[in-house]
């Protein structure tokens, strides 16, 4: 490495000026980057309900659908309207009583359970079918020409509206992310630090690196709204230690009178030694998500551990040069920390430690508690603003029809229909279910097949399956609607076993499973990995488990806050936040037990080594907390979108709790875990074997 960093001294005009040259393809692969919005479509293939997305797609030339209220609109205006939005681009049919009468037949002779369906009062809906998928471009445009033509007294709701709101949303508000997070990072660094220019340095630096990370995932072809949104600000709140230790190292060796350029070359050398260790297990965080099924946690998960690499490397190549090419200009602003050293404070913790090990005794089961009972929403639209129009649109199907969702049936073609009605007779008898539509129920089964028109079977059949809707008075991912998709499907797949129940609240349903499936497994990957890497840093056997026990403490803590609250948490946060936690923050632990090691090994008692240790690593853990709380808590106070408000807000408050539980309990548990840490660690042992006093 010594020699690495003398080139990286020597190459640090080149460096700088090829760090800014990619700046430039990175930037063209940012903006050829295609963001997914649609949750839902990172459910894994196999299922049976993204098969049955597939065949929709392939049969009946749709993935999307979405329901479109009008209000007290008479009927010859809803028939302009419906020929206005058919004439659409993309969309493939907007199904309404006139598919299947003639204008000049009453509505009121459709059978009772389709005109209730299709109509409230003076409202009624359509179902309009696009010809692409659920968060294709093409389908989010047609969302958006819907809303041009229609009435402000039209709503227009279903997984295509939120989806398009979704991204308006995160469009809007992703460069407010970035720009609050840079502005509190600078802040925190401005009372940490004793420059003033350096904060700008580390910003630049590691912006750097972000846009390298976002720029080369253009080879993934898109990525997730979450993994964009939340990137910038996750790899600044996790890389900025190194950028602090690199610039600590510098002037360490500084002050021991070397020139800038061999200093530098030390503290290039002893920074890359230190990151590398602190970053693996952040790594090995973000790499944990990638064990889930629900392919958002790979989506983010491989993003943030590139963005953590290449965070490393920018600290070391690039942000050396500039500290060297800049360094006179550093050298005119700088000035004394406002952050004070702590000295009181260790002395009073050491001696209080019994204290603080009955406080986590305490509060242990009373944070497992919370932990394992908070509530999570599955239902997306609640992760948006009531007053989007994708919102407004749910809530008046809520309030004024009995449909609160819809999903979709797929039979075979072959089926007779008898055997059809009969099934549908079956189906509208399960609890919450308005109406059963196909061909048969809104013809009222009394014309001939023969006799139908191609166009109105086009609609609702094709040469291998017949498409059935069903509307529920039930909400999306709700205990009932999902009681109720499985009775349903048990109902389908009695008359054809191949038969496939599909739609939103399916998929929702598959959600829920597989990600509380995922939730376990995640936290047994990571907390697998991060009890190897403590294991091979440290080389003790009892360590791993007294630091991964302090870190899951914290996470329980902030993981049951919510609970009693009474705050609801989008789903996706209880799954990824534990893993993302310990990873990011265990580095704290690390830090103060290999110099609590460092002090036992040097003859000091238990609870001055502890003091001691505490003493050294406080200031660093705190400005390190601080770091990651700075980069994702303003986030977490503006976002519109619950998802990313939520997911931040529980990261920056998770990064405060792990600093006090470090500076509180850790200590505690070294005292009281003394004799246990001694003997499980060859260097303390061979210690104790040879000078007995090591206690005096």
């Amino acid at each position: 490495m010594k020699k690495i960093s003398e080139m990286i001294v020597r190459c640090r005009y080149l460096i700088l000026a090829i760090a800014i040259a990619l700046l430039i393809p990175s930037a063209i692969g940012y903006v050829n980057t295609r963001v997914n919005y649609d949750i839902l479509s990172y459910l894994p293939g196999e299922i049976e309900t993204m098969k049955g997305q597939d065949i929709l797609e392939e049969e009946f030339g749709t993935g999307a659908y979405s329901l479109f209220i009008v209000k007290g609109m008479e009927d010859k205006d809803v028939h302009k309207l419906k020929e206005e939005i058919e004439g659409i681009d993309h969309v493939a049919d907007v199904i309404w009583y006139d598919s299947f009468m003639d204008m000049s037949v009453p509505m009121e002779l459709l059978p009772d359970d389709v005109y209730e369906a299709f109509n409230s009062g003076e409202d009624t809906m359509m179902f309009i079918i696009f010809d692409e998928t659920t968060s294709s471009d093409m389908t989010m445009e047609a969302i958006r020409d819907i809303r041009k033509v229609a009435d402000k007294d039209c709503f227009l709701s279903g997984m295509s509206a939120i989806v398009t709101d979704t991204k308006d949303l995160a469009e809007k508000e992703t460069p407010v992310y970035v720009l609050i997070a840079v502005i509190l990072a600078i802040i925190v660094l401005s009372l940490t630090m004793d420059s003033y220019l350096i904060p700008v340095f580390f910003i630049l630096s590691i912006g750097m690196a972000i846009v390298y990370n976002l720029g080369s995932n253009v080879f993934f072809g898109e990525i997730s709204f979450i993994t964009k949104s939340l990137a910038a600000v996750l790899q600044l709140g996790v890389t900025l230690d190194y950028s602090i230790f690199l610039w600590h190292s510098y002037e360490e060796e500084k002050a021991k009178g070397l020139d800038n350029k061999t200093a530098m070359s030390e503290a290039i050398s002893a920074t890359f030694v230190s990151v590398i260790g602190s970053s693996i297990t952040t790594i090995a965080g973000f790499i944990a998500l990638c064990f889930m099924s629900f392919r958002i946690g790979l989506d983010l998960g491989v993003v943030m551990a590139k963005g953590v690499v290449l965070g490393v490397i920018s600290c070391v190549t690039v942000l050396p040069s500039m500290i060297l090419i800049f360094d006179r200009l550093l050298n005119k602003t700088m000035h004394k920390p406002l952050l004070p050293d702590f000295k009181a404070i260790p002395d009073w913790i050491g001696e209080h430690y019994r204290i603080f090990a009955i406080i986590f005794l305490l509060l242990l089961p009373v944070a497992v508690y919370g932990n394992a009972h908070t509530k999570v929403y599955y239902d997306l639209t609640q992760t948006l603003p009531a007053g989007l129009p994708s919102s407004k649109a749910q809530a008046e199907l809520d309030d004024n029809f009995d449909t609160a969702t819809t999903y979709m049936i797929l039979i075979d073609a072959g089926l007779d229909r008898k055997h059809v009605s009969m099934m549908s007779d079956e189906i509208k008898a399960v609890d919450g279910v308005d109406a059963v539509l196909g061909l048969d129920s809104v013809t009222g089964g009394l014309i001939p097949d023969e006799l139908i028109p191609e166009e109105i079977k086009s609609k609702l059949s094709s040469d291998d399956y017949k498409l059935m809707i069903v509307t529920s008075s039930y909400k999306t991912a709700s205990d009932e609607v999902n009681r109720q998709i499985e009775s349903v499907s048990d109902i389908v797949k009695s008359y054809d076993p191949e038969a496939m129940v599909v739609g939103e609240a399916p998929c929702t349903k598959d959600l829920i499973t597989i990600t509380d499936h995922d939730f376990n497994v995640v936290n047994w990957v990571s907390i697998g990995a991060v009890f190897a890497i403590i294991l091979l840093v440290l080389g003790s056997v009892s360590l791993p488990f007294i630091l991964v026990a302090v870190i899951e403490f914290a996470i329980f803590i902030n993981m049951g806050i919510p609970y009693y609250t009474g705050a609801v948490l989008p789903f996706i946060a209880s799954v990824v936040i534990g893993t993302i936690q310990l990873g990011s923050t265990v580095d704290y632990a690390i830090l103060m037990t290999t110099r609590y090691l460092r002090e036992r090994r040097d003859g000091y008692d238990k609870k001055a080594a502890a003091t001691r240790s505490l003493e050294a690593c406080m200031k660093s853990i705190i400005v390190s907390a601080l770091s990651f709380f700075s980069a994702t808590f303003g986030v977490g106070l503006i976002s519109s979108i619950d998802m990313i408000g939520s997911l931040c807000m529980l990261m920056a408050r998770g990064a405060i709790i792990s600093m006090f539980v470090v500076i509180l309990v850790l200590p505690a548990m070294f005292i009281i875990f003394d004799p246990i840490i001694v003997m499980t660690d060859r260097k303390l042992r061979k210690r104790k074997y040879e000078d007995r006093p090591i206690e005096a």
